[in-house]
Order: structure tokens, then sequence, then C-alpha cells
């Protein structure tokens, strides 16, 4: 039985496509087959992330809302970019960088219901076990869709005042859509808060648990979105959070 697994924030910057990707690859690194979508459409990003250049983007996900190729046309195998040997796939299904491209969706828009058959058909026709969607930021027509099918949604949020305050709508919405499995990340952490501190501010906040609380690091601004940060750091405390949080959204 596969999952799918939305990774949402109400703001950008959050670190949401870096924790998406970082999951996905722990779950790959399980033997599991994982499928990621960019429905991040207007700010596409995560493929920098996998190492995979844009140069070899025959289709993306714009193609196929427009109708251009099939779903399974848009799909990448990433597992090799990786630069580490997996024992599980991951498939990256990402949005065009064309200016273009970005400008004609802000423009013209696209039939939101095709993402719903695109997702269900990318799971069967990849054999998926986990699908990945990559929100975008903020709530709208085609990340409403995203949080009302999945069976896990992570919404990630800083320790700000604007943060707090947005996500206590997305939080509202996906109670209100009845997803099964609803949790929180806190990310880019202060040194001066405690995880602690953290930890009960938010779940008192919003009555959701929070599975994960990843302080600032130097070693992942270092790291720059130029890989996966659980790949170059195995042993790192942070790569630990991102276990746990992986080990939240699968659990039955």
């Amino acid at each position: 039985m596969y999952k799918i697994i939305s990774v949402h924030s109400f703001r950008g910057g959050t670190g949401k496509s870096n924790t998406t990707a970082n999951v996905a690859t722990l779950l790959a690194a399980q033997g599991k087959r994982v499928g990621v979508v960019d429905t991040d459409i207007q700010s596409p990003g995560i493929h920098v992330l996998f190492g995979f250049n844009p140069d070899n983007m025959k289709w993306a996900l714009n193609d196929y809302l427009w109708g251009k190729c099939d779903i399974r046309e848009t799909a990448y195998d990433i597992t090799e970019t990786l630069g580490v040997p997996i024992s599980g796939k991951i498939f990256l299904i990402p949005s065009s960088i064309k200016a273009g491209e970005i400008a004609r969706v802000v423009r013209e828009g696209y039939d939101v219901g095709l993402l719903n058959d695109g997702f269900h058909d990318l799971v069967e026709q990849l054999n998926l076990d986990i699908l990945m969607i990559d929100t975008h930021p903020g709530l709208n027509e085609e990340t409403l869709l995203s949080i009302a099918i999945s069976d896990a949604l992570a919404i990630v949020m800083r320790p700000d005042s604007q943060d707090f305050q947005g996500t206590g709508v997305t939080v509202e919405v996906a109670r209100k859509l009845d997803v099964p499995r609803l949790v929180m990340v806190v990310n880019k952490v202060p040194p001066i808060f405690t995880e602690d501190e953290v930890k009960k501010r938010v779940e008192q906040t919003y009555n959701v648990p929070v599975v994960a609380v990843l302080p600032h690091s130097d070693e992942m601004m270092i790291l720059a979105s130029e890989g996966i940060f659980v790949l170059r750091y195995p042993l790192h405390p942070i790569t630990e959070k991102f276990k746990q949080l992986a080990a939240a959204l699968i659990a039955e």
C-alpha cells in the first residue's frame, strides 16, 4: 500500500524543499520506491538539491498539465545522481525553470484536477511506495488538493511571529480536510532557544505533535542546497532529526 506525503509551509524560505529532499532520500535508502513532485511551479528548485541538470529535462510537470505529454514522461530516475548507492529508487517530477513557462502558469493557470489524476498515475506506473509532494507556499488550489489527498502532512515553520500566524491557518485547513497524520517541523531555530521550549510552545499553540526541531546549522548553510544533507553528514544530529521525521510520516 502506497502513501502520499505532502510537505508544506505557509511562507517561503522555511526549508520545505530541503526537508522534502532529505526525507525522500532517507525513505529510498530503506529500499522504498519514492516519487518526488515539485508542485511549487511558480518557484521550482528541489531539482537543485538532487543535483539534477535542467538541461536533461525534456518534459516537466508543466508540460503534462498543458497536455503535451504523459505524466510518466516527466519522471526522471535520479538515484544515480545522489553519489551514494542506496537500495531504493528516487524519481523526480520537476517543474520547468524557464521564465516563459513560469509566467504562463501565473498568467493562465492550469486544470488543477489533472494533478490529482497525475499523482495516482505516477504511483501506478512507477510502482511507488511513497509519493512526496513539495507544495507551493501559502494556500492555493493545488496546495489544498495536495493536502486533501495526503496520508500525512508535515508543516515546516520557523520560530518567528509571521510563521506562527500563517501556520495556524494551514493547521486549521488541514484539520478541516481530515488529513490522517499531521505533524510539525520547526526549522532554523537559533541557539538561544532550547529544543524543549520550542517544542512545548508550538505544540501548545497548535495542538499538533512536533516531531523535529532543527537548529540553525553552519554545515547546512555551507552545503547551500548543493546536495542532500543526510548523505553528506550521515552522523550529524540533524540527520537523526530527519530520520525521526521520516519514521513519523510513514508510521501506521
